[in-house]
């Protein structure tokens, strides 16, 4: 990371903390070389990068000053009541409904669960598949079936190293994506039947996956700044026969929340205590705002519990299908059931990816990435304090690529979502994130797509249709 992009960082949390507030001067180029120790080139290359991304904005003869839109007043949705009971999950129809809708090109996919396909480096993954198949021996082609590429199971295990996870290559389970890796461990550790201690609202895949098992939820409240409610999720282990335990630790879908490393440490310690394994779903934490990397829940796990699995769908190469688990004392049943389903992801993909990675130009991929995200998250927000009831209460997110909106009770978020689909534009309904069909008036919004005047329009729709609702 160049300098310039590290003071940037630093000044850049500085406003999301509030520190520095809306219309508030940030220090001029002179101070800010002082108290940094850096040139006053440097500093105007920070500057100008912040005022890029929407945090502060230069006026004539004044200096820069924090933009009004970066601290807009928008209060968090509150937390749901505690859940107590377990429920039978049957979400597919409308799930399947939904998603039918984000296939037109034509439609503005704030419904959809991908960023756009144009942050990705496509031209630069295709050099790579055409130079490792290239250069693969034959016989790799059979012996990466059973246990993957190892130059990309090294190149996993130097990523978790960074976050000082230790683990070996050998240990690393490569998967048809995240989903097959969720799948695989759900199945290690339960049977048909089972209670499975889920976040409400969660991603609904995971309920999907909770309905063809023919597992029961127990929906756990997750707050939308800090993750799942430790007191409620103990009080559920004590009183019932839970087998496991399924939930996001950093950019929650569809809250955006992630834990703090204090919770992280007390949820490995509740699990040790009552021997339940935990399904951790991490496939948003490269998407990170700011300097520092997120650490895995799968950091503090001195158990093997944890199931840590992660995907280049979210980040790098969503058509690939590629992704793992880290998989602790489960890894060898979890090896030998992957080959007795689907054996293998794509040799090619692996061997793209391994390469690409090999070349050093992921995490510079990642921070032109975040810093997109980031600045499309600043204009989505302005859009909602903008179009918006001024009673909408929205989460501000740290990374990933969510808003999660809390609009008036009286909007009924499945009307909304037919009615804005007329006009064009796709949301994702409240209701496809819980077991028990909650959040009726809530919607899941899409930042990962590039702000332009009809992504404005569309929110501007959007405010006058849920006006009319009220």
């Amino acid at each position: 990371m160049k300098l310039y992009e590290k003071l940037a960082d630093e000044i850049a949390a500085l406003i999301r903390a509030g520190v520095l507030t809306a219309n508030e001067k940030v220090p001029s180029v002179r101070s800010a070389s002082r108290t940094y120790d850096v040139s006053p080139a440097t500093v105007f290359e920070a500057y100008y990068l912040l005022e890029s991304r929407g945090f502060i904005q230069a006026r004539s003869r004044s200096g820069y000053f924090v933009c009004a839109q970066a601290n807009k007043d928008l209060a968090e949705p509150e937390m749901c009541p505690q859940l107590t009971e377990t429920t039978p999950v049957d979400v597919s129809e409308l799930v399947f409904s939904v998603l039918g809708s984000i296939k037109d090109p034509d439609i503005i996919p704030l419904g959809s669960a991908f960023p756009s396909p144009d942050l990705f480096p496509l031209a630069r993954l295709a050099r790579s598949m055409n130079k490792s198949l290239q250069q693969m021996p034959a016989n790799r082609i059979l012996t990466d079936i059973t246990s993957g590429n190892p130059h990309l199971r090294r190149q996993i295990a130097l990523r978790y190293r960074v976050n000082g996870v230790m683990h070996a290559p050998e240990e690393l389970v490569i998967t048809n994506g995240a989903l097959e890796a969720l799948n695989l461990c759900l199945q290690v550790v339960t049977q048909p039947g089972d209670l499975v201690a889920i976040e409400t609202p969660t991603f609904y895949a995971a309920l999907q996956i909770l309905e063809r098992l023919q597992l029961k939820a127990v929906e756990i409240p997750v707050h939308p700044r800090d993750g799942i409610h430790l007191q409620t999720l103990e009080d559920s282990l004590q009183r019932l026969p839970i087998k496991a335990c399924w939930l996001m630790s950093h950019f929650h879908n569809p809250l955006g929340a992630s834990m703090s490393d204090e919770k992280k440490q007390t949820l490995c310690e509740l699990l040790h205590r009552h021997q339940v394994p935990l399904i951790e779903d991490d496939v948003y934490a490269e998407l990170y705002f700011g300097v520092t990397p997120p650490k895995p829940i799968k950091q503090f796990d001195r158990s093997g519990l944890v199931m840590h699995c992660g995907s280049f769908s979210k980040n790098l190469a969503p058509g690939y299908r590629v992704g793992w688990v880290s998989a602790g004392r489960y890894a060898e049943p979890i090896q030998r059931l992957k080959l007795m389903t689907t054996i293998s992801p794509s040799v090619p993909a692996q061997a793209a990816l391994a390469d690409y990675l090999q070349q050093g130009g992921y995490d510079r991929h990642l921070r032109k990435l975040r810093n997109s995200l980031e600045q499309q998250q600043q204009c989505m927000l302005n859009a909602i304090a903008t179009y918006f009831p001024k009673d909408t209460r929205v989460t501000r997110p740290t990374g990933g690529y969510f808003l999660w909106v809390e609009l008036p009770e009286q909007v009924d978020s499945l009307q909304l979502f037919s009615m804005a689909l007329a006009q064009g534009i796709s949301i994702a309904p409240g209701p496809i994130f819980s077991a028990t069909r909650r959040f009726r008036n809530c919607i899941r919004l899409n930042y990962g797509y590039a702000w332009n005047k009809e992504m404005d329009d569309a929110f501007a729709t959007l405010g006058k249709l849920i006006t009319s609702l009220l």
